[in-house]
């Protein structure tokens, strides 16, 4: 598979009794390809993998895989304590159908980089599905520097990309200056998609697109063609909703985002809570802000439905 195009990390429903809601899961992934995105990331970060158990893990892989039916590739997201669990997750993702595989440093310790190594090589050997490795120090404490990439990539042929979420646009250029277009580089943070592009990116893994795909395809597509001024006019009317997925509590302000867009619900598992008070209406005001001014474009949008 390419690790091209809006990807969107999907967030993962919940229904009123915090099971997950796989109806709309389903349904969330086909809207989500049919607005333009060429993929569906499943049990990223965003998709609150760490509050799901291994069951339900590959119980949601199997809803997309099936929702999607061919028409475009899902990579699952591999994220685990151990890395025994990393490889079972990983070998089940591709038992399932799964086109690709979103590698993640272990949870809690972070280990040096020899341990790192041999983590995340331990998965791309557990199967023949092409690799992407996330690179977030931020969130997870471990940064895989250009050089770290780099003998990866030399070492594994099956290491097809990287997702870049330092926030640093700098390290795609460093990337590509050390190995040039042997893997393919994505943009993991929302409000740095258009000057990550202009360094070199090809993808963009995003997180507003769960309520904004076709605006998020649009800004891509600009960005990618050149078309600078067109691209920095909608990337203004959308950083105030895109810098909300660079933030500790981005998990419960973009599930805020897509229930005041009509398109889910803002439930998330414990510990997160929803956010409220000063916190629920900033968002709020945002939200407003950005549907009193949606760019053309939104016409264009094939209209959310559950059934």
């Amino acid at each position: 598979m390419n690790f091209t195009g809006v990807m969107p990390a999907m967030t993962t429903a919940f229904d009123a009794d915090f099971n997950v809601d796989h109806g709309f899961v389903a349904r969330h992934a086909q809207w989500l390809i049919e607005n333009g995105c060429t993929g569906i990331v499943c049990l990223g970060s965003l998709g609150e993998s760490s509050t799901l158990r291994f069951e339900e893990k590959l119980a949601i892989l199997k809803t997309v895989v099936q929702a999607l039916d061919g028409k475009a590739p899902v990579v699952a997201a591999i994220s685990a304590l151990s890395t025994v669990e990393a490889v079972e997750l990983a070998k089940s993702a591709q038992a399932l159908g799964c086109a690709g595989l979103m590698i993640l440093p272990p949870y809690v310790y972070k280990g040096d980089w020899r341990e790192n190594k041999a983590h995340v090589a331990a998965i791309l050997k557990a199967t023949s599905l092409p690799g992407m490795l996330y690179n977030n120090p931020v969130a997870y404490g471990v940064d895989y520097l250009p050089e770290q990439i780099v003998e990866l990539a030399a070492e594994y042929a099956n290491l097809a990309a990287v997702k870049e979420s330092s926030t640093d646009v700098r390290r795609v250029s460093a990337i590509r200056a050390l190995i040039g277009d042997r893997l393919e580089i994505c943009v993991g943070v929302d409000d740095a998609i258009v000057e990550g592009i202009a360094a070199g990116a090809v993808g963009w893994v995003a997180g507003l697109v769960n309520a904004f795909p076709r605006e998020s395809v649009e800004l891509f597509n600009l960005a990618r063609d050149g078309r600078t001024a067109e691209a920095f006019e909608l990337y203004r009317w959308f950083l105030p909703l895109l810098r909300m997925d660079t933030v500790p509590k981005f998990i419960q302000l973009i599930k805020q985002v897509q229930q005041e867009a009509g398109i889910g619900s803002a439930r998330v598992r414990a510990p997160r809570m929803e956010v409220e008070g000063a916190e629920l209406a900033a968002t709020r005001e945002a939200c407003s802000s950005a549907q009193e001014n949606r760019p053309v474009i939104a016409a264009a949008s094939t209209p959310f439905k559950i059934a």
